[in-house]
């Protein structure tokens, strides 16, 4: 079950709140057993189904960079796209990116991600992020340290445990 949600601001709550106590009168869901669910051990190993895109891909990419831009200037939540990200989020988006890589998974158009597909997304995608955030902003905040950064991680050959654990070295 969903016992909660979180809103990017504090303006948000009351309406949040009216809408849970509404459907889900109780604190949580503990108590709501699913008898029509049966869940093995290998229902939960199994990898995931479905389709990796080219547009996916990209927007990993866009998202790790911006949010780590985001970090390095101090931000820990940051707007992108219509939605308020954290860590979680790009957590995701690196760890997507960096695991597709390395398994050589085929996108939807049947093309491998390969380190060569990735370097020429990667540089479209930091002109497209220069292009939406503007010269200005682009060069006076953290988007080229987060870019090296991002392609660091991604390139490596071990998974790092967090994504900001090489961020924290570039602190002042």
């Amino acid at each position: 079950g969903h016992d909660g949600t979180w809103v990017a601001h504090p303006g948000l709550v009351a309406t949040a709140k009216e809408e849970f106590d509404a459907a889900m009168p109780a604190p949580n869901q503990i108590d709501r057993l699913r008898d029509d669910v049966r869940v093995a051990a290998a229902d939960l190993l199994e990898p995931a189904s479905g389709t990796i895109t080219e547009a996916g891909l990209r927007l990993n990419i866009r998202v790790g960079v911006q949010y780590l831009e985001a970090w390095l200037g101090g931000n820990g939540c940051v707007p992108l796209y219509n939605l308020m990200e954290d860590a979680a989020t790009a957590e995701i988006s690196r760890t997507q990116v960096w695991q597709w890589l390395r398994h050589g998974a085929r996108l939807d158009d049947g093309r491998s991600v390969t380190l060569s597909l990735f370097h020429e997304l990667f540089s479209e995608e930091l002109v497209r992020i220069r292009s939406e955030v503007g010269e200005t902003r682009y060069h006076e905040g953290e988007f080229l340290a987060a870019a090296e950064l991002f392609k660091q991680i991604i390139e490596q050959e071990e998974l790092d445990e967090f994504l900001t654990l090489k961020a924290y070295e570039r602190l002042p």
